[in-house]
């Protein structure tokens, strides 16, 4: 008998599309049970045309979508595992990362400018006096953020100015890129987002929920992705709902259930991303930490905020060592050469390859690794890696316990790095309280399915405290003493005092007469350009 008639059945389940900076997945999930049935995943190439900028292809990041969710269904398939049964689908991706794009041909005006990327440097060094802006968005003026990279594509790239023009410029970030392709394109795509990727624009009023007049002139209230918005009928997956979108800190504090107020996570991924629920008012930080929208799960349902502690490279000092300087062949290599010698025998590594995030915003900042000698092999340089990333976190556990004077006693993580053990014991060690790792580590990805699974008309997943699922977890306990930890730690501040203020920023000129340089000022001041913000058309003001 054909395996097709041996179906099993599993009740409803919700699928989720996790985009993330060094790759792309498609999950499916049980919805009853939160169980992970089958999942696929792509790597994304990454270019770096000059020092400090970081790219992505917009057409690759969408192929590798569409071959992570075919290969997904086939796995299923191939399991007996009836795809009929997926309910809904999640949308989870890499925040700040920037695309415009031409809503006529469908086709991208440059590639994506992803978070990491440093070429917008002058401007941040020229507006950062703007106080104003913080208060409204909850964000200090970065490199990090998306409005920067659209004033940049627009002075500086032909294709972009000229679409921009003609009102056929689109903007967003990768989860509007994705769902608009996803739901037709240029044959009638849906442009939106939801309130936790526009949160990080600097364009939008994370009191007021919407687009700020003053910072663009967007009167529009914003379309929200959890109206459900049916994939075209075409594909083993038509007639699905999209119901869910979350940028991926979001998601991964939604995966880890932390509804409380009070309850945080630790991500590692490409960067470090510590997020702590703050309820439903936004707290601002007195230590450099960012305010943002932790997530809104439905229309009508209010917001709730985080505080947030974001550290920009973490998983990326791997491929580093292992792309850059050939060090290491692999992340599990790495874990190896650490461990073989377990200390750094007093090497520090601070890796500023895109400046200083939180606490510190200093954009001027540089990797550095200091307290060489020449008993110093690649081992000791392994283990500082992974050290940095601990210590790292480390300062942003510091500022968000003195933001919220109550200290966290353990910290919940996940994140593809925290399959590497010794770093989950050095973070357990340095921080001086347990880390608590998930046995199932794709919480990003869950998150997008639960918000999916949650939503208006689909509603197969609950979340009631007293329906969600039971996490299994490893718990790692410290086992050094805190006057060790503190001496580590210590050195590592000194380390980072050195990295700073390394880079200066060099002239601005584009070669095309529009001189980036002069379009900045101290404040905002607004000029007509036309461009699709997010949802339909609207004009978009903004003058850096």
């Amino acid at each position: 008998m054909a395996a097709s008639s041996h179906r099993i059945m599993l009740g409803p389940l919700v699928a989720a599309i996790d985009q993330g900076t060094s790759s792309t997945r498609f999950l499916v999930f049980n919805a009853k049970t939160a169980e992970l049935l089958s999942h696929h995943q792509v790597e994304i190439k990454q270019s770096f045309p000059k020092e400090g900028w970081v790219e992505e292809d917009p057409k690759e990041i969408l192929q590798s979508v569409f071959e992570c969710m075919e290969r997904t269904c086939e796995k299923l398939t191939q399991l007996n595992i009836d795809i009929s049964n997926i309910k809904a689908i999640g949308v989870t991706n890499q925040r700040e990362t920037t695309l415009v794009w031409d809503k006529e041909t469908g086709e991208p005006l440059y590639n994506a400018i992803v978070w990491l990327d440093l070429r917008t440097q002058s401007t941040v060094e020229l507006v950062y006096v703007i106080v104003i802006l913080q208060h409204k968005t909850g964000l200090p003026i970065s490199t990090y953020f998306s409005a920067v990279k659209l004033r940049w594509l627009m002075d500086n790239v032909d294709e972009v100015h000229e679409a921009v023009v003609s009102h056929r410029a689109m903007f967003g970030t990768v989860d509007s890129w994705l769902i608009w392709c996803l739901t037709g394109g240029k044959s009638g795509g849906v442009h939106c987002t939801d309130v936790t990727n526009a949160s990080r624009t600097m364009l939008f009023n994370i009191h007021t929920l919407e687009w700020d007049p003053e910072l663009c002139k967007y009167d529009s209230c914003l379309t929200l992705a959890f109206n459900p918005i049916v994939l075209p009928k075409s594909g083993a997956l038509s007639g699905i709902p999209i119901s869910g979108c979350l940028g991926d800190q979001s998601a991964a504090l939604v995966g880890q259930m932390c509804f409380q107020d009070g309850q945080a996570k630790n991500t590692y991924g490409t960067g470090c991303f510590l997020l702590r629920n703050t309820g439903a008012k936004p707290v601002m930080s007195d230590h450099g930490l960012l305010t943002t929208v932790a997530y809104k799960l439905g229309r009508d349902k209010p917001a709730c905020y985080a505080l947030e502690g974001s550290v920009a490279i973490a998983g990326a000092v791997v491929r580093w060592l292992q792309d850059n300087l050939g060090i290491i062949g692999s992340s599990e290599e790495l874990e190896k050469l650490a461990a073989s010698v377990g200390t750094s025998y007093g090497c520090y590594f601070v890796p500023a390859f895109s400046g200083l995030y939180a606490p510190y915003w200093e954009p001027s900042a540089r990797g550095i690794i200091c307290g060489l000698t020449q008993f110093t092999n690649k081992s000791h340089v392994a283990f500082a890696a992974l050290e940095a990333v601990c210590f790292q976190t480390r300062e942003i556990l510091d500022a968000m316990n003195q933001d919220s004077g109550i200290p966290l006693t353990q910290l919940q993580v996940d994140g593809g790095m925290t399959s590497n053990r010794l770093l989950m014991q050095l973070q357990a060690d340095i921080l001086c309280i347990p880390v608590v790792k998930p046995s199932m580590p794709e919480t990003t990805a869950l998150g997008a399915a639960m918000a999916a699974g949650a939503a208006e008309g689909v509603s197969v997943w609950s979340l009631s405290p007293e329906d969600l699922s039971e996490v299994t977890s490893e718990k790692f306990e410290p086992q050094i003493n805190p006057e060790e930890s503190e001496f580590r730690y210590a050195r590592w501040k000194k380390a980072v005092q050195k990295s700073m203020n390394w880079e200066t920023t060099e002239p601005v000129g584009n070669g095309n007469g529009r001189q980036y340089r002069t379009h900045i000022l101290a404040k905002f001041s607004l000029t007509c350009v036309s461009v699709h913000c997010f949802c339909r058309p609207r004009y978009f003001f903004l003058e850096l």
